[in-house]
């Protein structure tokens, strides 16, 4: 079984207990697209079987996000679920915040939360993190595409939208944006509304999959979420490709989405008129 749930993570949930639940339904080996934080809701893709090989050539998709920022506190985790560290009376105003938004879109660096799976001398940082042990982490760079403001929902809290590559994390943009308004800032809400071609709207919450007496009709084919260009084997290339055999059959060479007639065999890639499977999902 090949394919991928577009799971609606609930808010208090891990990814992890998303993808059991995906399991338990079908009774294939799962995995996950893109962490969600237990504070956070919203589309968690969920790859079936060989589907999870797919996953390297998906990771430079982008994603949309609902966020909320509370001004005026910071805390050990860059939530609201933290330890608070300071507060401060400092909370801008929306035209202050509008002004700042243009420092965080393009390509940027940014300083991940230490309470996250970041490696640290071959630990997870988050696993330093709860221990007390105090280390930093070094900048990474990363591509926000849009960061707007999307309103005020009370007097220090905001609410914005946020379009993103992969490994933004958007708890880190809180704790900058609230740094250069001269005020503090955390995550207090998430939601993904969007990841590549997964949406929301799409999406099926774990008690809603686990429920249903068809769960097959929400498995999205494998090839839904590969953009490559498409190419389709005659059945002899097909069988030489399968058994191993590499002849030149004048394939332009890149990477490509592989068909054997209508069957989707994963993502190949031709160099020379070769081609060699390089994710194999049949």
């Amino acid at each position: 079984m090949t394919g991928f749930i577009n799971i609606d993570k609930a808010a208090g949930k891990s990814s992890a207990s998303s993808v059991a639940a995906v399991k338990r339904t079908f009774k294939v080996p799962c995995g996950h697209m893109g962490t969600l934080d237990p504070l956070a809701t919203g589309v968690l893709p969920v790859g079936l079987g060989k589907t999870t090989r797919l996953f390297p050539y998906l990771l430079d998709k982008t994603k949309t996000y609902r966020a909320r920022f509370l001004f005026g506190v910071s805390t050990d985790t860059l939530d609201i679920t933290g330890r608070t560290e300071e507060r401060t009376k400092v909370i801008p105003t929306e035209s202050e915040i509008i002004a700042n938004l243009g420092k965080f879109t393009g390509k940027i660096d940014q300083i991940p939360p230490n309470f996250s799976a970041k490696c640290v001398d071959g630990k997870r940082g988050y696993q330093l993190a709860r221990r007390g042990v105090a280390f930093s982490l070094p900048p990474k760079t990363v591509e926000i595409t849009a960061f707007s403001l999307v309103g005020q929902i009370s007097e220090n809290e905001y609410e914005f939208e946020i379009t993103c590559k992969g490994g933004t994390y958007i708890r880190s943009l809180a704790r900058d944006l609230g740094a250069a308004t001269g005020s503090l800032a955390v995550m207090s809400a998430l939601t993904r509304t969007e990841s590549g071609k997964f949406t929301i709207e799409s999406a099926v919450t774990a008690e809603e999959l686990s429920a249903a007496k068809d769960p097959e009709k929400y498995i999205i084919p494998a090839d839904f979420a590969v953009d490559y260009e498409k190419l389709t084997l005659d059945g002899i290339k097909a069988k030489k490709i399968l058994d191993g055999v590499y002849e030149d059959y004048g394939f332009k060479d890149g990477v490509y989405r592989v068909y054997n007639g209508e069957e989707f065999w994963g993502i190949g890639e031709a160099k020379e008129g070769r081609l060699k499977i390089k994710a194999y999902v049949r």
